[in-house]
């Protein structure tokens, strides 16, 4: 079989397209025939070689999200069976051999059924992205139906599906989008309201949305850029979930005083298997419910991993990045 191998840390030049051996699943282990395979910013920071929350041992394959059908179940495994049509979600489990190729070795626990209405690309975009978005939400803000939330960067893989569950879940949404199209995404996604993070004082826009009360929840994913603003337009008691920053930034403590405002980081990693049970479950159950519906931005050909890598850390970035085994 053929896959994406990483044999040193460093750029997308690292990741190459070679010949790997099959993966024979162990006990409690499912074996899968990707279709696609998901790609994260996450994916770039492990293939650094500098990502605190993990360093897998050289060389590996990459990959923690995908979806196709299942080829084989080790010993005890009766969960899924052959020919099953599956999505993978196996951040945080140790047994994944990586789905970037077209075969992968899980633990059965990140595997779960793939609802016949979505496609392999769909059942691709649903591990890291929904349970991230799930968690920001709903672990992390505790957004309750009614409240006011701004997902900042909406148009992206964590964006668009926060901003599904977040309008399933009653509350009033108002996203951001730095293109005309992204706005789109964003608007048929939910959202209320989509202001242009490009355009200058956007933010301001809030406050006459709100009646100048302030969103009660903001879901940001570049705090190394917005995190201060953030603070002057959040609701008195407000919370900011930062769900990304790529950076520093000077930052004025007595913002967060005045709003009495909660800043809650989030790390996947950081889950407890409770926590992801939580997550998963409630994905799984707005995927079959129709609320959720993962969106796919662009596919790529599996070889072109390292053009993936550039793509997914671009700025406008509109849905999921999937690669497509030949």
């Amino acid at each position: 079989m053929y896959g994406i191998q990483v044999s040193e840390f460093g750029s997308e030049d690292v990741l190459v397209h070679t010949e790997l051996v099959v993966p024979e699943p162990g006990t409690g282990q499912v074996r899968v025939r990707m279709r696609a395979a998901g790609v994260n910013p996450a994916d770039t920071y492990v293939r650094s070689g500098t990502y605190e929350f993990f360093r897998p041992e050289l060389p590996y394959t990459p990959g923690f999200d995908g979806a196709g059908v299942v080829d084989q179940v080790g010993a005890g495994v009766d969960t899924v069976k052959p020919g099953d049509r599956v999505f993978v979600a196996a951040q945080g489990t140790p047994g994944c051999t990586g789905t970037y190729a077209e075969l992968a070795v899980v633990d059965a626990i990140a595997v779960h059924p793939l609802p016949a209405g979505l496609s392999f690309a769909q059942g691709a975009a649903v591990g890291i992205p929904c349970v991230t978005a799930w968690r920001a939400l709903f672990q992390r803000a505790r957004l309750q139906p009614g409240e006011t939330v701004f997902i900042h960067g909406a148009s992206g893989g964590v964006g668009l599906h926060a901003t599904q569950l977040a309008h399933a879940a009653g509350a009033v949404v108002i996203g951001s989008a730095s293109t005309p199209a992204g706005a789109d995404l964003v608007r048929a996604a939910g959202a209320a309201h989509v202001l242009d993070h490009g355009a200058a004082g956007h933010l301001d826009e809030l406050t006459r949305i709100t009646d100048g009360r302030g969103p009660s929840v903001i879901i940001e994913m570049a705090a190394h850029l917005n995190l201060e603003k953030d603070l002057t337009v959040l609701a008195t008691a407000g919370r900011v979930v930062i769900v990304g920053s790529r950076g520093s930034l000077d930052f004025t403590p007595r913002l967060a005083m005045v709003k009495e405002a909660a800043i809650l980081g989030l790390a996947l990693w950081n889950a407890t298997p409770a926590e992801k049970a939580d997550s998963l479950a409630g994905v799984a159950a707005h995927l079959r419910d129709g609320a959720l519906a993962p969106i796919v931005g662009d596919t790529l050909p599996l070889r072109e991993a390292a053009a993936a890598h550039r793509r997914v850390l671009e700025q406008g970035t509109r849905g999921k990045l999937v690669l497509i085994p030949e």
